[in-house]
Protein backbone atom coordinates (compact mmCIF):
# COMPACT_ATOMS: atom_id res chain seq x y z
CA UNK A 1 0.00 0.00 0.00
CA UNK A 2 1.53 3.18 -1.10
CA UNK A 3 2.09 5.79 1.54
CA UNK A 4 -0.55 8.05 0.37
CA UNK A 5 -3.83 5.89 0.50
CA UNK A 6 -2.52 4.89 3.97
CA UNK A 7 -3.01 8.70 4.98
CA UNK A 8 -6.22 9.14 3.36
CA UNK A 9 -7.39 5.74 5.21
CA UNK A 10 -6.22 7.41 8.62
CA UNK A 11 -8.04 10.78 7.54
CA UNK A 12 -11.47 8.86 7.79
CA UNK A 13 -10.83 7.18 10.77
CA UNK A 14 -13.15 8.64 13.44
CA UNK A 15 -10.99 10.58 16.13
CA UNK A 16 -9.78 9.21 19.41
CA UNK A 17 -10.85 10.02 22.35
CA UNK A 18 -8.05 12.00 23.39
CA UNK A 19 -7.57 13.75 20.38
CA UNK A 20 -11.62 14.82 20.87
CA UNK A 21 -10.67 16.47 24.21
CA UNK A 22 -7.28 18.05 22.67
CA UNK A 23 -10.20 19.91 20.93
CA UNK A 24 -12.18 20.68 23.37
CA UNK A 25 -9.51 22.45 25.30
CA UNK A 26 -8.90 25.01 22.26
CA UNK A 27 -10.22 28.57 23.38
CA UNK A 28 -13.36 28.99 21.37
CA UNK A 29 -13.92 32.41 19.72
CA UNK A 30 -15.23 35.23 22.05
CA UNK A 31 -18.99 35.48 22.25
CA UNK A 32 -19.91 39.07 20.99
CA UNK A 33 -20.47 41.49 23.50
CA UNK A 34 -24.15 42.26 24.65
CA UNK A 35 -24.77 45.64 23.22
CA UNK A 36 -24.11 48.55 25.43
CA UNK A 37 -27.35 50.53 26.97
CA UNK A 38 -27.59 53.60 25.59
CA UNK A 39 -28.14 56.84 27.70
CA UNK A 40 -31.14 57.62 26.31
CA UNK A 41 -32.41 54.57 26.68
CA UNK A 42 -31.65 54.03 30.19
CA UNK A 43 -33.34 57.78 30.95
CA UNK A 44 -36.30 57.16 29.41
CA UNK A 45 -36.60 53.54 31.17
CA UNK A 46 -35.81 55.14 34.72
CA UNK A 47 -38.71 57.86 33.93
CA UNK A 48 -41.05 55.14 32.92
CA UNK A 49 -40.74 53.58 36.23
CA UNK A 50 -40.57 56.54 38.29
CA UNK A 51 -43.94 57.61 36.99
CA UNK A 52 -45.41 54.20 37.50
CA UNK A 53 -44.27 54.12 41.38
CA UNK A 54 -45.54 57.78 41.82
CA UNK A 55 -48.49 56.57 40.95
CA UNK A 56 -48.75 53.68 43.45
CA UNK A 57 -47.10 55.08 46.64
CA UNK A 58 -48.82 57.62 49.02
CA UNK A 59 -46.23 60.34 49.11
CA UNK A 60 -47.82 61.92 51.58
CA UNK A 61 -47.12 59.04 54.16
CA UNK A 62 -43.63 59.17 52.88
CA UNK A 63 -42.70 61.30 55.87
CA UNK A 64 -43.84 59.21 58.69
CA UNK A 65 -42.20 56.09 57.27
CA UNK A 66 -38.45 55.49 58.28
CA UNK A 67 -36.26 55.31 56.09
CA UNK A 68 -34.70 52.09 55.86
CA UNK A 69 -38.29 50.80 55.91
CA UNK A 70 -38.91 52.90 52.94
CA UNK A 71 -35.95 52.52 50.94
CA UNK A 72 -36.59 48.80 51.22
CA UNK A 73 -39.86 48.89 50.03
CA UNK A 74 -39.62 50.93 47.06
CA UNK A 75 -36.83 48.22 45.70
CA UNK A 76 -39.09 45.87 46.14
CA UNK A 77 -41.78 47.74 44.11
CA UNK A 78 -39.26 49.05 41.61
CA UNK A 79 -37.79 45.93 41.13
CA UNK A 80 -41.10 44.32 39.97
CA UNK A 81 -42.08 47.50 37.72
CA UNK A 82 -38.31 47.04 36.10
CA UNK A 83 -39.40 43.33 35.23
CA UNK A 84 -42.39 44.26 33.68
CA UNK A 85 -40.91 47.71 31.68
CA UNK A 86 -37.38 46.38 31.21
CA UNK A 87 -37.85 43.57 29.36
CA UNK A 88 -36.29 45.84 26.15
CA UNK A 89 -33.64 47.39 27.67
CA UNK A 90 -30.71 44.88 28.89
CA UNK A 91 -29.65 45.89 32.34
CA UNK A 92 -26.59 44.02 33.82
CA UNK A 93 -26.36 44.10 37.52
CA UNK A 94 -24.31 47.36 37.78
CA UNK A 95 -26.66 48.96 35.84
CA UNK A 96 -29.93 47.45 37.89
CA UNK A 97 -28.57 48.23 40.97
CA UNK A 98 -27.62 51.71 39.97
CA UNK A 99 -31.28 52.23 38.50
CA UNK A 100 -32.38 51.07 41.80
CA UNK A 101 -30.40 53.48 43.97
CA UNK A 102 -31.56 56.58 41.47
CA UNK A 103 -34.84 56.11 41.52
CA UNK A 104 -34.78 56.30 44.99
CA UNK A 105 -33.12 59.16 45.01
CA UNK A 106 -35.87 60.61 43.05
CA UNK A 107 -38.25 60.34 45.48
CA UNK A 108 -36.61 60.51 48.70
CA UNK A 109 -34.06 62.60 47.82
CA UNK A 110 -32.80 64.89 45.28
CA UNK A 111 -31.91 62.82 42.41
CA UNK A 112 -28.38 62.98 40.77
CA UNK A 113 -27.26 65.59 43.12
CA UNK A 114 -28.24 63.00 46.26
CA UNK A 115 -24.52 61.04 45.97
CA UNK A 116 -22.83 64.28 45.74
CA UNK A 117 -24.21 65.20 48.81
CA UNK A 118 -23.73 62.05 50.89
CA UNK A 119 -20.08 63.00 50.39
CA UNK A 120 -18.20 64.54 53.08
CA UNK A 121 -15.04 65.85 50.51
CA UNK A 122 -17.86 67.70 48.42
CA UNK A 123 -17.64 71.08 49.23
CA UNK A 124 -19.97 72.77 46.34
CA UNK A 125 -21.86 71.52 43.41
CA UNK A 126 -22.46 73.60 40.50
CA UNK A 127 -25.15 72.56 37.78
CA UNK A 128 -24.58 74.07 34.65
CA UNK A 129 -27.70 73.07 32.59
CA UNK A 130 -28.99 69.40 32.91
CA UNK A 131 -26.20 68.23 31.21
CA UNK A 132 -22.92 69.81 33.23
CA UNK A 133 -22.80 69.26 36.93
CA UNK A 134 -19.40 69.99 38.80
CA UNK A 135 -17.89 69.45 41.67
CA UNK A 136 -15.52 70.96 45.04
CA UNK A 137 -13.59 68.66 46.32
CA UNK A 138 -10.87 70.03 48.59
CA UNK A 139 -10.50 73.52 46.70
CA UNK A 140 -10.79 72.14 43.40
CA UNK A 141 -13.33 71.83 40.80
CA UNK A 142 -13.92 68.98 38.56
CA UNK A 143 -16.12 67.69 35.96
CA UNK A 144 -18.64 64.84 37.02
CA UNK A 145 -20.68 62.52 34.94
CA UNK A 146 -23.89 62.77 36.56
CA UNK A 147 -26.21 64.34 34.78
CA UNK A 148 -30.25 64.92 34.47
CA UNK A 149 -32.54 63.95 31.91
CA UNK A 150 -33.26 67.29 30.86
CA UNK A 151 -33.83 70.77 31.99
CA UNK A 152 -37.34 70.00 33.25
CA UNK A 153 -36.06 66.85 34.80
CA UNK A 154 -33.37 69.65 36.95
CA UNK A 155 -36.62 72.19 36.83
CA UNK A 156 -38.20 69.47 39.16
CA UNK A 157 -35.68 68.94 41.66
CA UNK A 158 -34.79 73.11 41.68
CA UNK A 159 -38.81 73.43 42.76
CA UNK A 160 -38.20 70.32 45.47
CA UNK A 161 -35.71 72.41 46.88
CA UNK A 162 -37.12 75.54 47.23
CA UNK A 163 -40.72 74.72 47.94
CA UNK A 164 -39.57 72.81 51.13
CA UNK A 165 -38.50 76.51 52.92
CA UNK A 166 -41.76 77.96 52.08
CA UNK A 167 -39.91 79.62 48.49
CA UNK A 168 -41.02 79.47 44.55
CA UNK A 169 -39.54 79.85 41.91
CA UNK A 170 -40.79 80.86 38.57
CA UNK A 171 -41.16 83.11 35.61
CA UNK A 172 -42.59 86.04 37.20
CA UNK A 173 -39.83 85.31 40.21
CA UNK A 174 -36.55 83.59 38.45
CA UNK A 175 -34.32 83.80 41.38
CA UNK A 176 -34.17 82.07 44.63
CA UNK A 177 -31.96 81.69 47.84
CA UNK A 178 -32.68 78.49 49.67
CA UNK A 179 -30.79 76.10 51.88
CA UNK A 180 -31.21 72.05 52.30
CA UNK A 181 -32.04 70.84 55.52
CA UNK A 182 -28.32 70.39 56.72
CA UNK A 183 -28.03 73.98 56.44
CA UNK A 184 -26.12 74.23 52.95
CA UNK A 185 -26.34 77.19 50.50
CA UNK A 186 -28.67 77.24 47.86
CA UNK A 187 -29.03 79.50 44.45
CA UNK A 188 -30.87 79.33 41.96
CA UNK A 189 -31.75 80.80 38.54
CA UNK A 190 -33.78 80.20 35.57
CA UNK A 191 -35.17 81.45 32.25
CA UNK A 192 -35.94 83.63 30.62
CA UNK A 193 -32.78 85.38 33.33
CA UNK A 194 -30.26 82.18 32.46
CA UNK A 195 -30.52 81.63 28.77
CA UNK A 196 -29.12 77.83 28.15
CA UNK A 197 -31.27 76.11 30.90
CA UNK A 198 -32.21 76.35 34.64
CA UNK A 199 -29.04 76.90 36.93
CA UNK A 200 -28.25 75.46 40.63
CA UNK A 201 -25.48 76.18 42.95
CA UNK A 202 -25.00 74.69 46.26
CA UNK A 203 -22.99 75.74 48.93
CA UNK A 204 -22.23 72.75 51.13
CA UNK A 205 -22.11 72.15 55.29
CA UNK A 206 -20.70 69.73 57.03
CA UNK A 207 -23.32 67.96 59.35
CA UNK A 208 -20.87 68.30 62.27
CA UNK A 209 -19.66 72.24 62.09
CA UNK A 210 -15.84 72.77 61.80
CA UNK A 211 -14.18 73.76 65.29
CA UNK A 212 -11.27 75.91 65.98
CA UNK A 213 -9.14 72.83 66.00
CA UNK A 214 -10.15 71.63 62.54
CA UNK A 215 -8.90 75.23 61.56
CA UNK A 216 -5.74 74.76 62.98
CA UNK A 217 -5.24 71.37 60.87
CA UNK A 218 -6.00 73.13 57.54
CA UNK A 219 -3.08 75.61 58.90
CA UNK A 220 -5.95 78.56 58.50
CA UNK A 221 -4.34 80.16 61.21
CA UNK A 222 -1.98 79.31 63.92
CA UNK A 223 -2.39 78.25 67.98
CA UNK A 224 -1.09 81.99 69.11
CA UNK A 225 -4.29 83.36 66.31
CA UNK A 226 -6.60 81.23 68.08
CA UNK A 227 -6.02 82.70 71.63
CA UNK A 228 -6.60 86.52 69.99
CA UNK A 229 -9.71 85.35 68.52
CA UNK A 230 -11.11 83.86 71.44
CA UNK A 231 -10.32 86.73 73.71
CA UNK A 232 -11.94 89.06 71.44
CA UNK A 233 -14.86 86.92 71.38
CA UNK A 234 -15.26 86.80 75.32
CA UNK A 235 -14.22 90.77 75.50
CA UNK A 236 -17.47 91.60 73.21
CA UNK A 237 -15.45 93.03 70.82
CA UNK A 238 -17.49 94.06 67.64
CA UNK A 239 -15.72 91.71 64.68
CA UNK A 240 -15.72 92.00 61.02
CA UNK A 241 -14.98 89.11 59.05
CA UNK A 242 -14.18 90.02 55.34
CA UNK A 243 -12.80 88.12 52.17
CA UNK A 244 -13.87 86.67 49.27
CA UNK A 245 -16.24 84.29 47.95
CA UNK A 246 -15.40 80.67 49.40
CA UNK A 247 -13.04 82.02 51.49
CA UNK A 248 -14.26 80.61 54.50
CA UNK A 249 -15.77 83.88 56.02
CA UNK A 250 -19.51 81.81 57.22
CA UNK A 251 -16.80 78.65 58.64
CA UNK A 252 -14.85 81.58 60.88
CA UNK A 253 -18.30 83.23 62.03
CA UNK A 254 -19.59 79.79 63.01
CA UNK A 255 -16.15 78.84 64.70
CA UNK A 256 -15.84 82.32 66.42
CA UNK A 257 -19.57 81.82 67.41
CA UNK A 258 -18.61 79.02 69.62
CA UNK A 259 -16.69 81.46 72.13
CA UNK A 260 -20.13 82.92 73.20
CA UNK A 261 -20.79 82.20 76.43
CA UNK A 262 -23.77 79.72 76.98
CA UNK A 263 -25.65 82.02 79.38
CA UNK A 264 -25.93 84.98 76.88
CA UNK A 265 -29.32 85.51 74.63
CA UNK A 266 -28.22 85.17 70.71
CA UNK A 267 -29.99 86.60 67.78
CA UNK A 268 -28.94 85.63 64.24
CA UNK A 269 -30.36 87.14 61.17
CA UNK A 270 -29.72 85.84 57.96
CA UNK A 271 -30.88 86.10 54.34
CA UNK A 272 -30.72 82.15 54.14
CA UNK A 273 -30.06 80.87 57.56
CA UNK A 274 -27.42 78.70 57.30
CA UNK A 275 -25.51 79.42 60.24
CA UNK A 276 -25.09 76.86 62.86
CA UNK A 277 -24.47 77.84 66.56
CA UNK A 278 -24.25 75.30 69.29
CA UNK A 279 -25.55 77.24 72.24
CA UNK A 280 -29.04 76.80 73.62
CA UNK A 281 -30.17 80.10 73.76
CA UNK A 282 -30.23 81.24 70.42
CA UNK A 283 -33.15 83.22 68.08
CA UNK A 284 -32.54 82.48 64.48
CA UNK A 285 -34.61 85.19 61.79
CA UNK A 286 -34.44 84.70 58.13
CA UNK A 287 -35.48 87.03 55.35
CA UNK A 288 -38.62 86.28 53.46
CA UNK A 289 -39.09 87.46 50.04
CA UNK A 290 -42.14 89.02 48.10
CA UNK A 291 -44.72 86.81 47.41
CA UNK A 292 -46.22 86.65 43.98
CA UNK A 293 -47.90 90.41 44.12
CA UNK A 294 -44.69 91.73 45.00
CA UNK A 295 -45.67 92.10 48.94
CA UNK A 296 -44.92 90.75 52.00
CA UNK A 297 -40.99 91.02 52.00
CA UNK A 298 -39.60 90.92 55.25
CA UNK A 299 -35.47 92.48 54.53
CA UNK A 300 -32.50 91.95 56.81
CA UNK A 301 -32.96 95.59 57.80
CA UNK A 302 -36.37 94.90 58.93
CA UNK A 303 -35.22 91.79 60.92
CA UNK A 304 -32.36 94.29 62.65
CA UNK A 305 -34.81 96.80 63.89
CA UNK A 306 -37.13 94.25 65.26
CA UNK A 307 -34.21 92.37 66.89
CA UNK A 308 -33.16 95.34 69.02
CA UNK A 309 -36.55 94.59 70.68
CA UNK A 310 -36.12 90.91 71.69
CA UNK A 311 -33.29 91.71 74.56
CA UNK A 312 -30.32 90.34 72.70
CA UNK A 313 -26.72 89.95 74.12
CA UNK A 314 -25.25 89.21 70.87
CA UNK A 315 -26.67 90.02 67.23
CA UNK A 316 -25.35 88.20 64.58
CA UNK A 317 -25.59 88.99 60.65
CA UNK A 318 -24.89 86.53 58.54
CA UNK A 319 -23.59 88.74 56.00
CA UNK A 320 -24.22 92.87 55.33
CA UNK A 321 -24.95 93.33 51.97
CA UNK A 322 -27.11 96.71 51.51
CA UNK A 323 -29.02 99.54 53.73
CA UNK A 324 -28.97 97.25 56.96
CA UNK A 325 -25.22 97.95 57.32
CA UNK A 326 -26.69 101.37 59.05
CA UNK A 327 -28.60 99.73 61.66
CA UNK A 328 -26.33 97.11 62.13
CA UNK A 329 -23.81 99.94 62.68
CA UNK A 330 -26.27 102.18 65.17
CA UNK A 331 -26.57 98.64 67.54
CA UNK A 332 -22.98 98.16 67.94
CA UNK A 333 -22.94 102.04 68.99
CA UNK A 334 -25.71 101.84 71.17
CA UNK A 335 -24.44 98.66 73.98
CA UNK A 336 -24.62 95.99 71.75
CA UNK A 337 -21.40 95.16 72.44
CA UNK A 338 -19.77 91.59 70.79
CA UNK A 339 -21.46 91.54 67.39
CA UNK A 340 -20.41 89.69 64.47
CA UNK A 341 -20.61 89.75 60.77
CA UNK A 342 -18.96 89.17 57.48
CA UNK A 343 -18.82 91.25 54.23
CA UNK A 344 -17.48 90.69 50.75
CA UNK A 345 -14.07 92.22 50.69
CA UNK A 346 -10.67 91.68 48.90
CA UNK A 347 -8.51 93.82 51.90
CA UNK A 348 -9.93 95.31 55.33
CA UNK A 349 -9.84 99.26 53.53
CA UNK A 350 -12.41 97.93 50.77
CA UNK A 351 -14.44 96.21 53.70
CA UNK A 352 -14.35 99.76 55.29
CA UNK A 353 -15.43 101.13 52.11
CA UNK A 354 -17.82 98.89 51.38
CA UNK A 355 -19.51 99.40 54.70
CA UNK A 356 -19.61 103.38 53.65
CA UNK A 357 -21.57 102.40 50.73
CA UNK A 358 -23.79 100.62 52.11
CA UNK A 359 -24.69 102.87 54.64
CA UNK A 360 -25.56 105.25 52.07
CA UNK A 361 -28.08 103.29 50.88
CA UNK A 362 -29.84 103.52 53.65
CA UNK A 363 -30.83 107.28 51.67
CA UNK A 364 -29.99 108.91 55.04
CA UNK A 365 -28.10 112.63 53.87
CA UNK A 366 -24.78 112.06 56.29
CA UNK A 367 -21.30 113.51 55.35
CA UNK A 368 -18.68 111.44 55.03
CA UNK A 369 -16.95 112.67 57.50
CA UNK A 370 -19.54 111.70 60.04
CA UNK A 371 -20.40 108.22 58.44
CA UNK A 372 -16.65 106.96 58.87
CA UNK A 373 -16.76 108.38 62.35
CA UNK A 374 -19.83 106.49 62.93
CA UNK A 375 -17.66 103.22 61.65
CA UNK A 376 -14.75 103.68 63.37
CA UNK A 377 -16.61 103.91 67.03
CA UNK A 378 -18.34 100.94 65.98
CA UNK A 379 -16.41 98.28 65.23
CA UNK A 380 -13.12 97.10 66.72
CA UNK A 381 -11.33 94.61 64.17
CA UNK A 382 -11.81 93.52 61.06
CA UNK A 383 -10.74 89.66 60.49
CA UNK A 384 -9.76 89.32 56.65
CA UNK A 385 -9.77 85.92 54.84
CA UNK A 386 -8.09 84.85 51.35
CA UNK A 387 -8.78 81.77 49.20
CA UNK A 388 -5.39 80.77 47.42
CA UNK A 389 -4.42 79.15 44.33
CA UNK A 390 -4.37 75.79 45.84
CA UNK A 391 -7.83 76.25 47.37
CA UNK A 392 -6.38 76.67 50.96
CA UNK A 393 -7.79 79.30 52.70
CA UNK A 394 -5.98 81.53 55.17
CA UNK A 395 -6.62 84.43 57.97
CA UNK A 396 -4.31 86.67 56.15
CA UNK A 397 -4.68 89.65 57.94
CA UNK A 398 -5.51 90.97 61.35
CA UNK A 399 -6.10 94.60 62.15
CA UNK A 400 -7.91 97.03 65.06
CA UNK A 401 -9.48 99.82 64.01
CA UNK A 402 -7.69 102.83 65.84
CA UNK A 403 -9.98 105.48 65.47
CA UNK A 404 -9.69 108.89 63.33
CA UNK A 405 -7.13 111.03 61.54
CA UNK A 406 -8.80 113.58 60.20
CA UNK A 407 -11.36 112.25 57.49
CA UNK A 408 -9.07 108.78 57.30
CA UNK A 409 -10.50 105.73 59.18
CA UNK A 410 -6.84 104.46 61.30
CA UNK A 411 -5.73 100.82 60.49
CA UNK A 412 -3.52 99.09 62.66
CA UNK A 413 -2.24 95.56 61.65
CA UNK A 414 -1.62 93.44 64.15
CA UNK A 415 -0.28 90.18 62.29
CA UNK A 416 -0.79 88.69 58.74
CA UNK A 417 -0.26 85.62 56.38
CA UNK A 418 2.69 86.50 53.84
CA UNK A 419 2.83 84.10 51.15
CA UNK A 420 6.65 82.88 50.06
CA UNK A 421 6.02 81.22 47.12
CA UNK A 422 4.84 77.17 46.02
CA UNK A 423 5.83 73.72 46.88
CA UNK A 424 6.64 71.22 44.42
CA UNK A 425 2.84 69.99 44.54
CA UNK A 426 2.14 73.34 44.05
CA UNK A 427 0.62 74.06 47.78
CA UNK A 428 0.81 78.06 48.63
CA UNK A 429 3.97 78.49 50.67
CA UNK A 430 3.99 81.60 53.45
CA UNK A 431 4.05 82.16 57.31
CA UNK A 432 2.42 84.44 59.51
CA UNK A 433 3.95 87.40 60.63
CA UNK A 434 3.63 89.28 63.91
CA UNK A 435 4.34 93.29 63.89
CA UNK A 436 5.18 94.08 67.23
CA UNK A 437 2.41 96.42 67.81
CA UNK A 438 -0.08 95.69 70.66
CA UNK A 439 -3.28 96.52 70.14
CA UNK A 440 -5.52 98.57 72.34
CA UNK A 441 -7.94 95.82 73.39
CA UNK A 442 -5.54 93.95 74.96
CA UNK A 443 -6.46 96.47 78.07
CA UNK A 444 -9.98 95.56 77.95
CA UNK A 445 -8.80 91.58 78.15
CA UNK A 446 -7.35 92.56 81.56
CA UNK A 447 -9.99 93.97 82.94
CA UNK A 448 -12.57 90.84 82.39
CA UNK A 449 -9.30 88.44 83.63
CA UNK A 450 -8.12 87.37 80.09
CA UNK A 451 -4.40 87.45 80.39
CA UNK A 452 -2.12 86.87 77.20
CA UNK A 453 1.50 85.99 77.40
CA UNK A 454 3.41 89.39 77.17
CA UNK A 455 5.25 87.85 73.82
CA UNK A 456 2.12 87.15 72.09
CA UNK A 457 2.74 90.20 69.84
CA UNK A 458 6.88 89.92 69.29
CA UNK A 459 7.58 91.20 66.00
CA UNK A 460 10.56 88.75 66.09
CA UNK A 461 7.81 85.76 65.90
CA UNK A 462 7.19 83.93 62.71
CA UNK A 463 5.65 80.80 62.28
CA UNK A 464 6.12 79.14 58.67
CA UNK A 465 3.97 76.50 57.30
Amino acid sequence: MRLTDFARRLEKQPKQPQQQALQTLEPKPPAPAPKPIIPEEYFELKTRIHDRLLDRIDLSVIENVEKNVLKAKLRSVIEELVREDGAGVPLNFAERERLFQEIQDEVIGLGPLEPFLQDPTVSDILVNTYERIYVERFGKLEPSDARFKDNDHLKRIIDKIVSAVGRRIDESSPMVDARLPDGSRVNAIIPPLAIDGPILSIRRFSVDPLEMNDLLSYKTLTPQIAEILQACVRAKLNILISGGTGSGKTTTLNVLSRYIPKNERIVTIEDSAELQLKQDHVVRLETRPPNIEGKGEVTQRDLVKNALRMRPDRIVLGEVRSSEAFDMLQAMNTGHEGSLTTIHANTPRDALMRLESMVAMANFDIPSEFMRRFISSAINVIIQLTRFSDGTRRLTNFQEITGMEGNVITLQEIFSFQQTGLDDKGGVRGCFRFHGIRPRFVEKFSAIGINLSQDLFDPNRSIEI
